[in-house]
């Protein structure tokens, strides 16, 4: 019954959507199908994520973003986590402040209620590890864009790209600039960058001093039955790098990222029939520590795009433990140290035919190899390793059939080979799109896009203090259906979208009833919704935006009694104004996530408040050499938490960072 109903919903949302425009009519539209190279984009106009090809996003067949670097800088983003975090649709998750994560526990951007459904791109190259991401890696000043495709992008882009594409186009020219800010919390920041027009380099520091509070979480264990404290402190932030333009057609990049924070967890109160305990004596006391590298070298010109990737990081997770995490019995002596290793290298070609004048066709080759380690420590003797090739051949056809209707049909078979202990995949994708121009200014679509997931090593054969190997996992595989609206005019930029998403065997952790282990599994995930969202250039120096998205994302879990059940917040809202003029430019944004829930694992989800993100951004220009920002983060000092599951992490209270920056 559910396949019906998915089988279905497209055609009817269709049919509802072109109603009222059947009379409509529309002269002389025809796309822009060429593919280009990067460097020739107007700002706002051109889009090449979603097809692969250089479009107006008025001619892309999907929901689609653009987040440009002014945007970026008037928002006073540090990095892409920053930058996205309030995009119409996306539901941020933070484990600390100034984008801190606990390890893998890192910071995500949930599009459409799918956890982990985002694939993300650096220059259209992936630089997830094991289907995780560090977006606050990627500095701000260094983005030239952000392009973000929602809906399923597993045709052109393979695994991972279940409810969208984020492809963080970075800057090919860099500024001669220092910076050095201070702010509440013992936020400190300072960087410089040089460059001309073939060559750049910019090296970043941050950081945040403390936080206490960050998590309050309840132990009922067998011997150790109370409640703790997590506080953190020390959070440090590194980020260098280069780009080379060895000439139109070919450059070189490299991007280094080095983190750490320290997490103390203390004891807070004491429960019946637990053993003795003294609030404020130490629970475990650990430090996160994390180094990613990413270097590529890209070509493109009229006809070809080819690119060479190689991603590595390393990770290690260490400190005194003075409880069992299993039975809450005391641990004096004891220690937790895990480290692990993961490493992608690979390539993309493509070839783009103009056929004839109205067809276009493109068939592209990637092979990526991934490579896993769980390696020894002083506290662990755990030493596996794992690896596999993964492999795509993809292709598209790109139909105009007359000067208001374009089809667009593709197709991608996916396959792995050496993979440990033979458990190899495969998986053939297909998607359809079909664009209708209204007039030169206004589009509806439909779209109906295959995805698939494969389970990673570490999802399957991961084993540490908490969690235990999964090694019978399935792919995940999905379809999702949009239809949708879009309009440029008057300096208004209309968008509108009503989607079904339906995906098999999704993966996610889950944890053992009673206990603090986890475990992935699989089990299937729906979402239905609708976005609306307009971008306004205002008068007197104001523009505006604002989105709405509605949804109802759902879980079927067989450990949950009662079949579907929800998982996210149902009302996304957001918005923002700037105000330039002059030497002035100011910007306030805000995201509200309403009717939502905590889904904890194996219970029912239960309702909790919704969350409101502010941030403020102010920046005063006195000449065309320096300038002076301040940015105020949780303007309203509300007590919320981001996370979506059974844990809490509170955002941090009112926050700023004073900034000075010299251009020469």
């Amino acid at each position: 019954m559910r396949n019906q109903k998915g089988k279905f919903l497209a055609p009817l949302l269709c049919g509802a959507l072109l109603a009222p425009f059947h009379h409509v009519y529309a002269a002389g539209a025809a796309g822009n199908t060429g593919a280009q190279g990067l460097d020739t984009y107007t700002m706002g106009e051109v889009f090449v994520t979603a097809t692969r090809s250089e479009k107006r996003d008025v001619d892309v067949p999907a929901a689609t973003t653009v987040v440009t670097a002014e945007e970026i800088k008037a928002s006073g983003a540090a990095h892409a986590s920053d930058a996205l975090a309030q995009v119409n649709g996306f539901a941020y998750k933070s484990f600390g402040p100034n984008g801190a994560s606990m390890g893998t526990m890192t910071n995500e951007l949930n599009v459409r209620g799918a956890k982990g459904g985002m694939l993300v791109l650096m220059n259209g190259n992936p630089i997830s590890w094991r289907g995780k991401y560090n977006l606050d890696a990627i500095p701000a000043s260094s983005i030239e864009r952000i392009e973000i495709v929602k809906g399923s992008g597993s045709v052109l882009y393979g695994s991972e790209a279940v409810s969208g594409v984020i492809n963080i186009i970075t800057k090919k020219q860099a500024s001669n600039e220092v910076h050095a800010g201070f702010g509440n919390y013992g936020q400190r920041s300072a960087g410089v960058s040089v460059g001309d027009d073939r060559f750049g380099a910019y090296y970043n520091y941050d950081k945040w001093g403390r936080q206490n509070g960050l998590t309050y979480t309840d132990v009922n264990q067998t011997r150790f039955k109370g409640e703790t404290r997590t506080d953190i402190r020390d959070v440090e932030k590194k980020n260098f790098g280069f780009s080379y333009r060895v000439n139109p057609r070919l450059d070189v990049l490299f991007n280094a990222y080095e983190s750490s924070a320290r997490y103390q967890r203390y004891v807070t109160a004491r429960h019946a029939d637990s053993i003795p305990l003294t609030v404020g004596e130490p629970y475990n006391n650990r430090k996160y520590e994390s180094k990613q590298y990413i270097t590529q070298l890209n070509y493109h010109d009229a006809d070809w795009k080819g690119s060479l990737y190689f991603n590595t990081s390393t990770m290690e997770f260490a400190g005194p433990t003075y409880f069992s995490t299993r039975t809450g019995a005391r641990t004096p002596n004891g220690f937790y140290d895990s480290r692990e290793k993961n490493m992608t290298y690979g390539l993309d070609l493509q070839r783009t035919w103009q056929v004839n004048a109205k067809a276009t066709a493109i068939l592209g080759i990637d092979f990526e190899h991934e490579y896993y380690a769980a390696l020894p420590t002083a506290a662990s003797t755990e030493n596996d390793r794992y690896s596999r090739n993964n492999w795509g051949l993809f292709g598209q056809w790109e139909q105009r059939f007359d000067a208001r209707n374009t089809g667009i049909f593709g197709l991608r078979e996916t396959w792995t080979t050496g993979a440990a202990k033979r458990q190899n995949f495969h998986n053939l994708s297909a998607s359809g799109q079909w664009l209708h121009k209204l007039n030169e200014e206004s589009s509806i679509y439909l779209n109906v896009s295959q995805s698939f997931v494969m389970p990673t090593f570490a999802q399957m054969y991961g084993s540490n203090g908490r969690q235990l190997p999964a090694s019978d996992l399935r792919p995940q595989t999905g379809v999702n259906y949009e239809i949708g609206w879009k309009k440029n005019h008057g300096g208004h930029a209309w968008k509108a979208a009503l989607f079904h998403m339906n995906v098999k065997d999704n993966i996610t952790a889950k944890v053992n009833s009673g206990r603090t282990e986890y475990q992935y599994t699989n089990e299937d995930f729906r979402n239905t919704g609708m976005e609306l969202s307009c971008d306004i250039t205002g008068t007197r120096g104001f523009s505006y935006n604002w989105g709405l998205t509605w949804q109802n994302p759902e879980t079927n879990s067989s450990d949950v009694a009662g079949g579907w059940d929800r998982t996210f917040g149902k009302i996304q809202l957001t918005g923002g104004i700037t105000y330039r003029k002059g030497k002035w430019n100011s910007s306030l944004t805000a995201s509200y996530l309403g009717s939502r829930v905590q889904s904890p694992s194996k219970k029912r989800s239960y309702p909790t408040k919704p969350y409101l993100l502010t941030s403020w951004n102010t920046r005063y220009a006195p000449d065309e050499h320096s300038e002076i920002s301040l940015r105020i983060d949780n303007v309203l000092n509300r007590e919320d938490t981001t996370m979506h599951s059974g844990t809490v992490y509170y955002v941090a209270p009112v926050n700023y960072l004073l900034s000075y920056s010299y251009r020469f």
